[in-house]
């Protein structure tokens, strides 16, 4: 056996597969474990490393060449690993109430716990969001290291060929080699950034033991728009702060325009809530209070619309606006009525985007193993003893900010004490 903690530094190369299950094993010749966990993801690892220093002998196995690839990328670098509001109402799922056992248990202040454990520097930004002063790469490390104290074993680059399930155990073929295990954990997450070698391998392994997938979709995406939009379109690299709404959610952060259509913080959030064929209600001026376009008639009544939008709105956005609201001319030459619509307007600017930039863009996926088939308070299988499934592979989606980090830190230990 080549346990981690031989490894040097903190960089991480490929086990070959032949020295983490032995040069001389055959395929008919299974390595034995307590636990073998798919995915060397943030949730994998976290639930192999606690897993481990419990006495349990894990072995973690991913098609990737290096484990953690979404983890490096995070943050723009700097891994936003957690949020300090991170709570039920900030998750989507077909059960809302699923997630409240796990988050209970390992919520924010336990990871940052962590964090500082490790010496690991970090910055609160705005929405309790916590980002690392350095790089994502010592939340990578920090796993790594964990997963070396409970001398968890990780063979990356090799895909599983196959994983079948008798007399209480898994077989995992993978690579040319076979291990064995009474408990199996899915955490290969969802098919979001395909080029990081994203799929959606959890949910056709779940359907093989026949558990239900709520079906997929991306989350978390910029949304495009259709040509009669093309006006907006053109603002592409202008940003705004708005409060962007579909249904009943909002969230007030910036919106972007580009090429193809909405992007930025807001358009990210509000498109895990949006369906095809749904309007998303933009309001450009979150700050005025109504009747405020009235007040401006009174105030400066030789002023023209462009001016008093160029004052709170990019020149470029006001400019747009002002074509499609088709308003010219000093705001007192304007009767009340028609400013008082032109208000309503800019506070609830309907868009009817045509898709989204699917997950190829999608920072995370909605939809996965449907939680019906999951303990809340364990993630087991209910009808496959020893089947978990952990992190975005389950039908659990959070908001943009560290939340999705969260629930991959939560449900993996919920998981890992269980098994």
């Amino acid at each position: 056996m080549f346990p981690l903690a031989a490894l040097p530094g903190i960089w991480w190369a490929p086990i070959a597969l032949g020295m983490a299950l032995g040069q001389g094993a055959r395929m008919d010749q299974a390595a034995e474990f307590d636990v073998i966990v798919l995915g060397a993801g943030a949730a994998g690892l976290m639930c192999a490393a606690r897993a481990g220093q419990v006495g349990q002998r894990v072995l973690v196995v991913d098609h990737a060449d290096e484990p953690g690839r979404k983890i490096l990328i995070s943050g723009g670098g700097r891994c936003n690993f957690t949020n300090i509001h991170a709570a039920p109402d900030r998750y989507l799922s077909q059960n809302p109430h699923f997630v409240r056992s796990a988050l209970s248990r390992y919520g924010a202040q336990d990871f940052l716990e962590l964090v500082e454990r490790h010496g690991i520097a970090w910055h609160e930004k705005t929405l309790g969001q916590l980002f690392c002063d350095g790089s994502a790469r010592q939340i990578l490390a920090m796993l790594l290291d964990e997963c070396a104290q409970g001398q968890v074993e990780i063979a990356c680059g090799a895909p599983i060929t196959d994983v079948t399930h008798a007399d209480a155990q898994f077989r995992v073929a993978f690579g040319g080699r076979v291990a064995r295990a009474r408990a199996l954990v899915i955490a290969t997450g969802g098919p979001s950034i395909p080029k990081l070698g994203a799929t959606g391998f959890a949910y056709d392994l779940a359907r093989r033991f026949g558990l239900k997938v709520v079906q997929p979709r991306p989350a978390l995406v910029p949304l495009t728009l259709p040509g009669d939009e093309a006006l907006f379109r053109g603002l592409a690299g202008v940003a705004s702060p708005v409060i962007a709404r579909c249904g009943k959610a909002s969230f007030r952060e910036a919106a972007l325009f580009t090429h193809r259509g909405l992007s930025g913080p807001a358009i990210l959030q509000i498109s895990s809530y949006w369906q095809n064929g749904e309007a998303i209600g933009i309001d450009f001026l979150p700050d005025e209070a109504e009747g405020w376009l009235l007040a401006m008639k009174r105030e400066q009544p030789r002023a023209s619309l462009r001016k008093v939008l160029s004052a709170r709105l990019p020149d470029r956005l006001a400019d747009a606006l002002c074509e499609r609201l088709g308003m010219t001319g000093d705001l007192g030459n304007l009767s009340d009525r028609v400013l008082s619509a032109a208000a309503a307007r800019l506070s609830g600017w309907l868009f009817h985007p045509n898709g989204s930039e699917g997950f190829a863009k999608a920072e995370v996926t909605v939809g996965g193993i449907s939680t019906a088939e999951l303990s809340s308070k364990t993630m087991e299988a209910k009808r496959v003893p020893g089947l978990f499934a952990i992190g975005e592979a389950v039908d659990v989606t959070g908001w943009l900010g560290g939340y999705n980090f969260q629930w991959a830190w939560a449900s993996a230990v919920a998981a890992a004490q269980a098994i």
